[in-house]
């Protein structure tokens, strides 16, 4: 076949195709137009909503720097005593954004923490601001409150990531804090269920012990001491462990 009539055999082909296509659409061009405006309707959607939760996620990050600003703010006594020359510590003279004791300054950051983490509590910086709040609440003495923020955190960044994780090691050191024992050692003995390599099991197993000692348990609280020292020898836990348990065995529990 030579190659004009090759041409010419395309041409008629795409020329077919074409006036096909333009029957086949004229009569349905209405719902072919309404088609098109709806895919650019979602697109526009999809592309507002994105935009929405990155702003969203800046002006959460600036409420949490915020208040981290005011959380890591250095204590200074007003009795801390300066070097000739030196200025007196900032809080002594009333100077704004200092402060003298650990309490003064948790209970400025609290609110602030709060804002954060209820503006935007389902973005990254409302689960750190929420898990911020719960540690200072606990760091007050409020663990009940804490133990509600924790649960907070869990529930919206899920009991398997970084913060759900932590959020549960909170709750159950703040629950031993408030007396709840059993609630205290239900929590620990969950964290150690899940065999999990980022939660040190010789950590657990402290505050298992702890937990054990306010309900009054100093047997259960002695065997997870041992089981401290025993299991892992090299953990920065273990001299701790041994000082608890040698206060044990001096209150009578062998």
């Amino acid at each position: 076949m030579k190659t004009k009539h090759r041409h010419e055999l395309k041409e008629n082909d795409v020329a077919r195709l074409i006036k096909s296509t333009r029957e086949w659409a004229e009569p349905r061009s209405d719902q072919l137009t309404s088609i098109v405006v709806a895919i650019g309707a979602i697109g526009a959607i999809a592309l507002g909503v994105f935009a929405w939760r990155d702003r969203q996620q800046d002006q959460g990050q600036d409420l949490l720097a915020a208040a981290m600003v005011v959380l890591n703010t250095a204590v200074v006594p007003v009795t801390a005593p300066t070097a000739p020359g030196e200025a007196p510590a900032a809080a002594s003279i009333g100077a704004t954004g200092t402060f003298s004791t650990e309490e003064q300054k948790l209970n400025t950051a609290l609110p602030k923490l709060q804002a954060a983490a209820d503006a935007y509590p389902d973005t990254a910086a409302g689960v750190t601001a929420r898990y911020h709040l719960a540690s200072t609440l606990a760091a007050l003495g409020r663990p009940k409150d804490a133990v509600g923020q924790f649960d907070e955190v869990v529930r919206r960044a899920g009991a398997q990531s970084l913060y759900g994780r932590m959020a549960l090691l909170g709750k159950a050191d703040a629950q031993t804090q408030g007396g709840e024992a059993d609630a205290a050692i239900a929590t620990w003995k969950e964290l150690a269920a899940k065999k999990d390599a980022s939660l040190p099991e010789e950590a657990i197993l402290m505050g298992l012990a702890r937990a054990y000692q306010v309900k009054g348990s100093t047997e259960e609280a002695r065997k997870a001491l041992t089981q401290v020292v025993e299991q892992h020898p090299d953990s920065p836990y273990v001299a701790q462990a041994r000082e608890e348990l040698d206060a044990l065995k001096a209150g009578g529990v062998s």
